[in-house]
Parts: structure tokens; sequence; C-alpha cells
């Protein structure tokens, strides 16, 4: 390791490039001697543009600290991180683990609550969640899915195994920016992706899609999906617009929703109505629908969980 890197190790934390003895890791090897290539000078013009590309693209993020709720540009690190295929894999693997036992878990808390009975889980802990919906026992949603889609938060320990720090699994937000942040990288560094087999991430909007489609009641047809988003003050509503725009659904807020007499829901459209057979909700549970959560709520739709 040479002293180029030294203003960019944290000692005390596990490095991504390097191992303890200085030398770079599985799959760092060709990026640490291509960024060594670049010089100081020329990393910092890399880094320069890749703050001009997230500025002139629009990337933002809404901070509700701040008076005024400021739309903030998306702060990005210009040093990639790369980890080697066999090792991802293995995360890969477990991560689709993880999430079909955390739809059994959901499934059997909203159904027979069985693992309550086995003594796996003690009913005070269910009874004082304040994420547990009494009004969803008894529910079977489509396949038996409850949780679609799923953010989970990877850290690494100080030698370097992931543990998982903790699963988003109502409203996941962030996806957007990963894909945004990979085609800053191949703007700012096409050099690397020239050299190095990537795995791709911008066919996230085409899966998701899929798996919306793959819910219609309706089939035969191209299902008519509709993002539900909270609306322009939401932090995450430029992943809202993003994703819409990704996928070709419509991009609605609750007001834009009405469930009609055959307990279908409809968005109102310059057009007239027009039937939705599946909403990819970025809405909290307790803002879908008045009639049944909140009364106050002004973010869902009224009859939306009968339909």
């Amino acid at each position: 390791m040479t002293d180029f890197w030294a203003g960019y190790r944290s000692p005390g934390f596990f490095d991504e490039l390097f191992d303890a003895h200085g030398a770079p890791r599985d799959g760092a090897r060709e990026l640490t001697g291509q960024l060594e290539a670049f010089g100081p000078e020329e990393l910092a013009n890399r880094r320069a543009a890749a703050d001009l590309a997230i500025k002139s693209t629009g990337i933002t993020f809404t901070v509700y600290s701040d008076a005024g709720m400021i739309d903030r540009a998306w702060p990005f690190d210009v040093l990639p991180r790369t980890i080697a295929e066999h090792e991802w894999r293995r995360v890969s693997d477990g991560l689709r683990q993880r999430v079909s036992a955390l739809n059994r878990f959901i499934a059997d808390l909203y159904g027979d609550q069985r693992i309550i009975a086995d003594g796996v889980l003690p009913r005070a802990v269910l009874d004082q969640s304040v994420n547990f919906r009494p009004e969803c026992v008894g529910m079977r949603p489509p396949g038996d899915i409850w949780a679609h889609i799923c953010g989970s938060d990877l850290v690494r320990d100080g030698n370097g195994e992931f543990h998982v720090l903790e699963d988003n699994l109502r409203v996941p937000s962030g996806v957007s920016y990963m894909v945004e942040n990979r085609l800053v990288s191949k703007r700012v560094f096409p050099e690397l992706f020239e050299r190095h087999r990537i795995l791709p991430v911008d066919d996230y909007p085409s899966e998701l899609l899929d798996a919306l489609n793959a819910l219609s009641p309706r089939t035969g047809i191209t299902p008519n999906v509709a993002l539900l988003s909270p609306g322009v003050y939401n932090s995450a509503f430029f992943e809202h617009v993003w994703l819409a725009g990704q996928m070709g659904a419509e991009l609605v807020q609750g007001t834009d929703l009405y469930v009609d007499r055959d307990d279908c829901v409809y968005a109102r459209t310059i057009y007239g109505p027009q039937r939705v057979d599946v909403i990819y909700r970025r809405v909290d549970d307790l803002f879908l629908d008045p009639d049944v959560f909140r009364s106050d709520s002004m973010l869902g739709t009224p009859g939306l969980m009968r339909a």
C-alpha cells in the first residue's frame, strides 16, 4: 500500500480495500491500482465531476430537521466499494432465505400465531408492538406474500463479516439512489467498468414491475400499476417519481384514487376513471385507509382495505 491511501483510511474500522497487512483485498486489486494511477489531483477532478452530475440530474433528498424541509443534493462517495462475486453470492443467498423466513413469520402472526403458542415469541412482545395491525388479522394476501419488497441494511464487523442491521419491510426506500449512484460512477469512472465485470443493478425497475404485475387480479391484460405516494413533501419523493417513470406506472396520491361500488380501485384521470389493478404503496400503514386506520388521514383512500 502506498502513501496515496493514507488520507482515505479510517483506523479502527474494517477497510474495504486493504487487509491488515496493507495488501489489496480480493476483488480490489485492479481498482486500487487504477485509482493510484489517477493520482490525487485527477481523483479530485473526478469527485467534482460526480458532484456536478448529481446536481445536474437533480438527485435530492429532504431533511425534515431543517427549517423549511430543504432538498439537498445526494451525498456521493467517489471511491467505489467492491465486493468479490463469491462473497456477494453468499450474502445474496442469505438474504433470499431471510426474506422467505420474514414472510412466514408475518403470515403466522396474522394467522394461526403458532410462534406464540409454541412459546417462541412472548405474547407481550406482540401486544406492545406499535407496528402490529390487529385490523389485518385473518387476511390472506395473494400468494401468501406479505412483504414483496425488503430493504435489509447490511453492516460489516471488524472481521469483515456481513450482518443485518435491520429489515425494512413496510415502505423501504433508497433503491433509486443505488441505481443513480451506479450511473454516476459509470460517467465518472468509465475505465473501471471497462476493466471489471460488475453485476448490473439497472434492471431493478423492470424486476419490480414484473413482481407487481404478478399480483394483478385480472389475467390476460397488461395490469395498470399505480405508485401511491404521500406527495412532494415526502423525503423519498424523488424516488417515487423516479420509480414511477422507470416502470411506466401512474404516480398518484390518495385523493387521486377512489373505491367504487364494485370494490375495485379507480384513478381519476383527464380521460375519466381508470381501473387500477395493483398499487405499489409508499404510504405508511396507518395512513392508507381512513375508514380502517387513522380517520384524520388525508394521504390514503377510503375503502382501500376492502378493495
